[in-house]
């Protein structure tokens, strides 16, 4: 009996192992470490001379990330922070990033990411919900912060500029930070420390060790709040651990067709406060003593390309539009590309033009995932060692299982859309102080309900059709926007779309579709000619509305629901 047929026997009903690449386990072996912190203390003494994260031309090597992020933890203890307590931090893809991290991880404290462009409302909530006892944050962000304090329970308030971590050229980069581009608004916060005031102190300082264990809580991360109020997924230890060995795994195969580098270079252009970032670049890269260069503004498309040249990148996490942009730069287009192994779609769909188009570009693939931030992040993907598009998001990962189900609760048949449910050891452990609304995402055996519409065929693959919300109703008919834009995408004069529903006096709703032009000389009537050309009647676009740009996350997802209005 070979591999295959071992393991799907072994697990009945979970039609993907037969899909799986051989060496991959139908489930993960037991945990090896107890924490984050127990995992990032081994890695830094395994790994202690090689660089971990670099920024603006500065690396910060294993041993100096080990020796930063203590003395963050010894400054927090001896504030009287104890385990459990929650501590913000809002910063963008800098070093202090993975120093604050690391360092609020390794004694038991919780992280709470937050996005450093929230209006003082947004910080504000996300404060006081979280319980936040103290707050890291960049000076250029500093005046939100001190709108957003009163009515928190924060106490500590530490600034770090943009320069703080980078020898003598920091000088500059503060310079121009503030009197060039004028990036920090005045601010007021008289009890304020400065990030290199805290190092000094902690520095001074023993930290002292924390019993840290899988069910602990690691993170608060809060979700877009798409549905609501935004609100914390309780990520544990264990979670992000599990995803971790899950994405291990999966990372092995994808060097079958190409040799695994001595060390793996990650490109982190995704910010390390999302869930994606945070557990395929930072986690993994920590874990496989990676080298993760981090751009801070991924929006500078020069910028960030002429990173990019300095670099031999081996694995790339990004999202559509961000695939899109860099291959719209000419300076891009000149890049010598052949070292990528690994490019990982996932926080929105990968479009075929797009995927069609970078490897044509690149030689290299992207690869479709899918998670959520309740998911730790990763739920599902499609095999690293094929270099086919397939436009879906692939096979649930070991120890992950895919129920695609009926509003009723009730499983579904294989090639019947229904919602996409998922159980597995990286599923998290409920939403902070909301026991109403897990209640609402979790089943009685212990699903969690994404939210998203698919359906898995006879391979145990899954497509995602859409979101339940997104769906648009014509005549009776469901439409989903991702199909729409996916073809208007094929148009070569489009730069960008998205498509939701509007309301219609004859059909209920109708498809609206609004576009960001590549060719200047686009019309309505040629983009309507190709809908119909490649759309059934009831999906075609109604109405078409170009737009110089379209309104995204930080993240760079296309926000419909703003369209939406």
């Amino acid at each position: 009996m070979n591999e295959v047929t071992a393991r799907t026997e072994a697990h009945p009903g979970r039609t993907w192992l037969a899909s799986y690449p051989p060496t991959v386990p139908a489930e993960i072996p037991p945990l090896k470490h107890r924490s984050l912190g127990e995992l990032f203390e081994e890695s830094c003494a395994l790994y202690a001379d090689r660089p971990a994260f670099s920024s603006m031309g500065k690396s910060l090597t294993f041993r100096q990330l080990e020796a930063e992020s203590r003395k963050i933890a010894a400054w927090l203890q001896a504030q009287g922070l104890v385990k459990g307590d929650r501590v913000a931090v809002m910063l963008p893809n800098i070093l202090q990033n993975p120093v604050i991290v690391y360092g609020i991880l390794r004694i038991g404290l919780v992280v709470v990411n937050v996005n450093p462009l929230y209006t003082p409302r947004e910080l504000q909530h996300q404060l006081k919900d979280a319980g936040a006892k103290a707050l890291f944050t960049l000076e250029n962000f500093a005046h939100t912060v001190q709108q957003a304090l009163p009515n928190t329970d924060v106490k500590h308030v530490v600034v770090a500029t943009m320069g703080d971590m980078l020898g003598l050229k920091g000088h500059i980069v503060n310079l121009v930070v503030r009197r060039v581009k004028k990036l920090v608004p005045e601010w007021s916060l008289p009890s304020a420390k400065s990030f290199k005031q805290v190092l000094a102190e902690g520095a001074a300082k023993a930290m002292k060790p924390v019993e840290v264990s899988g069910p602990d809580i690691a993170f608060l991360q809060y979700t877009g709040g798409t549905t609501g109020v935004s609100k914390g997924a309780i990520l544990t230890h264990a979670n992000l651990l599990a995803n971790k060995e899950q994405m291990g795994f999966w990372l092995d195969t994808a060097f079958l067709n190409k040799p695994r580098p001595e060390q793996i270079q990650f490109l982190c252009a995704l910010p390390l406060y999302h869930i994606f970032a945070l557990t395929v670049n930072s986690l993994m890269g920590i874990a496989t003593g990676g080298h993760n260069i981090l751009i801070a503004n991924p929006r500078d498309i020069p910028a960030f390309v002429k990173e990019l040249q300095k670099y031999k990148i081996h694995v790339f996490p990004g999202l559509n539009t961000l695939f899109n942009a860099l291959m719209n730069n000419a300076e891009f287009q000149k890049l010598d590309q052949s070292s990528l192994i690994l490019v990982f779609g996932g926080g929105m769909a990968v479009q075929r033009p797009v995927a069609e188009r970078w490897m044509k570009m690149t030689g290299c693939p992207i690869t479709e995932g899918y998670g959520l931030s309740e998911t730790s992040p990763v739920a599902t993907a499609n095999r690293l060692d094929k270099t086919d598009f397939t436009g879906m998001i692939g096979l649930p990962i070991s120890s992950t299982e895919i129920s695609i189900r009926d509003d009723d609760g009730q499983e579904v048949e294989l090639g019947l859309v229904g919602e996409i449910c998922i159980r597995g050891p990286q599923v998290m452990a409920g939403y902070w102080n909301r026991p109403d609304e897990t209640a609402k995402v979790m089943t009685a055996d212990n699903y969690f309900r994404t939210g998203d519409m698919g359906y898995m065929d006879d391979r145990g693959y899954t497509k995602i059709v859409d979101r339940k919300k997104d769906m648009i109703l014509v005549s009776g008919f469901n439409v989903y926007p991702n199909e729409v834009e996916e073809v208007a995408a094929m148009h070569p004069g489009v730069l960008e779309c998205a498509a939701i529903g509007v309301s219609d006096e004859h059909s209920g709703e109708a498809v609206k579709l609004y576009v960001v032009k590549k060719d200047p000389n686009l019309t309505e009537a040629d983009l309507k000619a190709h809908c119909a050309a490649n759309l059934t009647n009831y999906k075609r676009p109604r109405f078409i509305e170009f737009r110089s740009e379209l309104p995204k996350s930080n993240v760079g997802k296309i926000l419909r629901r703003e369209l939406r209005g």
